[in-house]
């Protein structure tokens, strides 16, 4: 009996060794090329041509994370101690009335209520114009409208001073002045603080992959910052998924907004409707509330020590933290190198070598990690998320007019009341809040479903969630700067 072999067996041999439809392996795909040669070199490592990924890390540096039970966070800030604001000089320079704030708070809103300032009868006054400054003596406050009568040490009032009517004045409270036998103060002055609150945001993501998928052979060998390796292709993809997810929870607390308005309430997601608020991050808080090198006189980046010095200037009118970090993108790290090395008399005229050994032979290190100047010690770092094109990188290259080029930080703690606490506690200025009690933490929760590994449902899939609950609590912000 004769047997016929089958037509689309391509294993058959040949008697001789050469490239035939019945005996060769099709690497196309097609079912009529069967042309093909030589077997493919396969490279089994994948190749990793953009470095490290990954651009979280930053909050680890410079704040901490803490639990709580809450769906809000509310802290305080201490005032300033002295008295100090911006007025306007009244009729015949003998009146003054408050308008703002030496931080440009308005009088009746604000950390005010309604009680428009902390000048009282028998205070002395600094004034002082663009040309001149006065002593002065208050003589009469308004209960009412918070107007404040003066009169000057000097002979002259003040628009014979030189201060004229309708001028807007600087006013410093310095003291106090009574006569023999007067009873005491009138009045008190209370503390002012500001309150703050923020609240957190649910942060999720999901990797799923078949079971069939789960369980086919990998031919590429593979490698991840989360540290997966090994030549099934989901482990990779499941890692990158998580360390995207990690890189969210650090860009989600760095850029975000609260929501103004009513645009996101009433919004459907998930099975559920409810209002989006959003949350305040750190580019927010600073822009509020802390000071914007784009608002500074003579200030370009710091790229000069002319700039840097006015960078101070603001720094001196706030807090004074001695030691302040710098995350800056790579032009501005490159340009305060350059402000730095300036500074180098070597460095006019040529390179200098290794500073201890002098060595010709010693690589040489045009950057710089820390410097000092002033009562300021400065700390520069590289930040990865202002450079890559896929982040922020690719946000400032389009809006180069509001691009974001570094931040300070102050190192150090605040002190702040606590409201939920009851009591002042220590913190940096920087840390993440995230929800947690006894029995559920949502700082970074992941659980697996489905029926591939673990069995918990007839779906013939594994399915990996993340999710997370925090905010970021920005103190101090009048101490940060933003470089723009």
């Amino acid at each position: 009996m004769a047997i016929t072999a089958g037509g689309s067996l391509n294993s058959v041999a040949a008697p001789i060794q050469q490239t035939l439809a019945s005996n060769y392996i099709d690497f196309t795909g097609g079912t009529a090329d069967w042309n093909q040669q030589y077997l493919p070199d396969l490279m089994e490592k994948e190749a990793e041509v953009f470095g490290k990924r990954t651009v979280s890390g930053f909050l680890a540096q410079v704040g901490a994370e803490e639990p709580m039970a809450s769906d809000q966070v509310v802290w305080s800030e201490q005032g300033r101690l002295h008295l100090s604001y911006l007025v306007t000089t009244g009729s015949t320079g003998t009146t003054v009335t408050v308008t703002k704030d030496a931080d440009g708070n308005t009088p009746g809103t604000d950390v005010y209520t309604t009680k428009d300032h902390g000048i009282r009868l028998g205070d002395m006054l600094l004034l002082a114009d663009a040309d001149k400054t006065l002593t002065a003596w208050v003589s009469g406050v308004n209960s009412t409208t918070g107007v404040v009568t003066v009169k000057t040490y000097a002979s002259t009032q003040m628009v014979s001073g030189g201060i004229a009517d309708g001028a807007s004045v600087n006013c410093l409270v310095i003291g106090s002045e009574y006569i023999k036998g007067t009873t005491g103060r009138a009045n008190t002055n209370m503390p002012k603080f500001q309150s703050f609150d923020n609240k957190p945001i649910i942060i999720k993501d999901k990797y799923d992959i078949s079971g069939s998928d789960a369980s086919a052979i990998g031919w590429v060998e593979v490698s991840g910052e989360d540290g997966q390796t090994g030549y099934l292709w989901y482990l990779k993809a499941e890692g990158d998924t998580r360390s995207r997810f990690a890189d969210y929870l650090e860009m989600a607390m760095i850029e975000s907004d609260k929501a103004t308005g009513s645009q996101l309430n009433s919004q459907t997601i998930g099975g559920q409707t409810g209002n989006v608020t959003g949350t305040e991050g750190l580019f927010a808080a600073v822009e509020s509330r802390g000071n914007m090198s784009s608002g500074v006189t003579g200030v370009n980046a710091a790229t000069d020590l002319a700039e840097f010095d006015a960078i101070l200037a603001e720094f001196d009118k706030q807090g004074s933290i001695e030691e302040n970090m710098l995350f800056v993108n790579r032009a501005t790290a490159l340009a305060m190198d350059d402000m730095l090395a300036s500074m180098n008399s070597y460095g006019a005229g040529g390179t200098s070598y290794g500073v201890f050994s002098n060595s010709e032979s010693m690589a040489l290190n045009l950057g710089f990690s820390g410097f000092r100047r002033g009562s300021y010690d400065f700390y520069k770092s590289d930040w990865k998320y202002l450079n890559d094109r896929a982040t922020r990188g690719l946000i400032n290259d389009r809006n180069t007019s509001g691009a974001i080029r570094g931040v300070f930080v102050p190192a150090g703690v605040s002190t702040v009341y606590d409201q939920n606490l009851g009591k002042n506690l220590k913190r940096p200025f920087l840390h993440v809040r995230y929800r947690a009690s006894n029995t559920e933490s949502r700082k970074f929760k992941s659980w697996i479903t489905g029926s591939v590994g673990a069995v918990t449902s007839d779906l013939d899939a594994m399915e990996v969630h993340y999710l997370s609950e925090r905010c970021l609590v920005t103190q101090g912000a009048n101490n940060f700067m933003l470089l723009n």
